[in-house]
């Protein structure tokens, strides 16, 4: 692939913003294996998330606390385990992201 392509699409995605570099993020932790944005999967849609949490203050916290450490109950019985792969910065980023796409 030609070095100016790559340049080029690296550049676009930036200029796409953070919903993009957040749903890269998402794929790079395997977040995507269990979640997808518009339908259920194993876990919740990011857009039924999104709804849930939309009107509480702390919502961003508790999904990112969620991310990190793993949750149960809030969906049902199957648990979402902790992603050790997420630093605590990364799961802010994600939560807003999935916040954002109510």
């Amino acid at each position: 692939m030609p070095r100016a392509f790559l340049i080029i699409a690296a550049l676009a995605a930036l200029a796409a913003g953070p919903a993009l570099a957040s749903e890269a993020l998402a794929k790079a932790r395997h977040c995507l294996a269990c979640h997808s944005v518009d339908k259920k999967i194993v876990g919740p849609a990011y857009r039924d998330i999104a709804k849930k949490f939309a009107d509480q203050p702390d919502a961003a916290a508790t999904l990112s606390n969620a991310i990190v450490k793993g949750s149960q109950g809030t969906w049902g019985r199957v648990p979402m385990p902790p992603n050790a792969a997420v630093s605590p910065d990364e799961a802010k980023r994600l939560a807003a992201w999935v916040l954002s796409l109510k």
